[in-house]
């Protein structure tokens, strides 16, 4: 349910309603915008509340019942676009954020050559994985806390936040200690015990969609964020799993538009694991930024054929400075910035 206050209103008022749901059992969140102010209502019996029981409160301009399962996520909790700062670069609004780096951190010489091509071709956050959940437990499983200790090392030396991906409740405070941005996998989306942690944390917070969920349940697994009070949350598509198997997975480019329709959170587009071939990378990249998302997320190695992690959907870094150059132009085009 969805309270919104009058232009104008006091603090009493905002109150009043805060605590009328509270004395009632539920739960409260709070959008305080510049023009508006928003009280969102929350609990598993709210839809057979009356919505007199808050539209008689002073200071209230209307009730309204949201019907979809998420809630903090839609239009109808905050109508206009949110914008995250991460590390002091913005995601949202009218720039295109370029996210870049080895899908693996290796070695200390494999990141810092990564990272130094990247920021010099125009990326702004470095993206590379410390802990690597992967589908065999033969495969290279990632370098864990010191991956973490190079990622940081990294950011000093180019001045770049860090995004990476964090796995386990139990480990969240110590990526936190590391990374500007914690990315909660594909595999992972509906792991609530690890967004309720992440969430609790305040960090920015990249989510990625399920290889196998609809965009109804990717919004209400941000809510389980954004029900902790981190409002910093940002979506990733990176494709589903469908009948094509010419490609990794078949990114859902509609998502975009429907997102942005649906929600208010900045929306991220993964080409790599979509692709899961380098030469689809630059066409799926272009297709994102012209569709409307915020930004990309980029694997780029320094040497693809020895990488250790997805060598085969992984840019050069000269592969990578030619997207960005051929990114400008659309960026232009659509009224957005790199």
């Amino acid at each position: 349910m969805i309270v919104e206050m009058v232009t104008g209103v006091n603090v009493e008022q905002v109150d009043g309603v805060v605590q009328r749901a509270k004395s009632m059992g539920f739960q409260v969140q709070l959008n305080l915008g510049t023009e508006k102010t928003v009280v969102a209502i929350l609990g598993g019996n709210t839809g057979q509340l009356p919505t007199e029981t808050f539209a008689v409160l002073p200071g209230v301009e209307s009730v309204t019942r949201i019907m979809k399962p998420y809630k903090l996520a839609s239009r109808e909790f905050k109508a206009t676009d949110s914008v995250v700062s991460c590390g002091g670069v913005k995601v949202g609004g009218k720039g295109f954020v370029v996210m870049a780096g080895p899908c693996a951190v290796e070695s200390e010489e494999q990141l810092m050559e990564v990272a130094r091509a990247v920021k010099g071709s125009g990326a702004s956050i470095l993206r590379g994985g410390a802990f690597k959940p992967r589908t065999s437990p033969f495969s290279f499983q990632g370098l864990e806390e010191a991956g973490l200790k190079l990622l940081a090392r990294a950011k000093k030396t180019y001045g770049i936040p860090v995004v990476t991906e964090v796995v386990d409740p139990h480990e969240v405070s110590l990526v936190a200690k590391y990374a500007d941005i914690l990315q909660i996998g594909s595999r992972n989306m509906q792991n609530f015990a690890l967004l309720t942690s992440v969430g609790k944390s305040n960090c920015p917070v990249l989510l990625k969609r399920g290889f196998s969920c609809t965009v109804t349940e990717w919004l209400t697994a941000a809510d389980y964020l954004l029900a902790e009070g981190n409002n910093k949350v940002m979506l990733c598509e990176r494709g589903i799993r469908t009948f094509e198997d010419s490609i990794r997975f078949s990114l859902d480019i509609s998502s975009i538009p429907v997102l942005k329709r649906a929600s208010h959170l900045p929306v991220i587009v993964d080409p790599s694991h979509a692709a899961g071939h380098y030469a689809l990378v630059p066409a799926i990249a272009k297709a994102a930024l012209a569709a409307g998302a915020d930004g990309i997320l980029i694997e780029v190695h320094p040497n693809p054929k020895e990488a250790l992690v997805d060598g085969l959907q992984s840019l050069s870094t000269s592969d990578f400075a030619r997207l960005m150059k051929e990114l400008k132009p659309i960026a232009e085009a659509v009224g957005r910035h790199i």
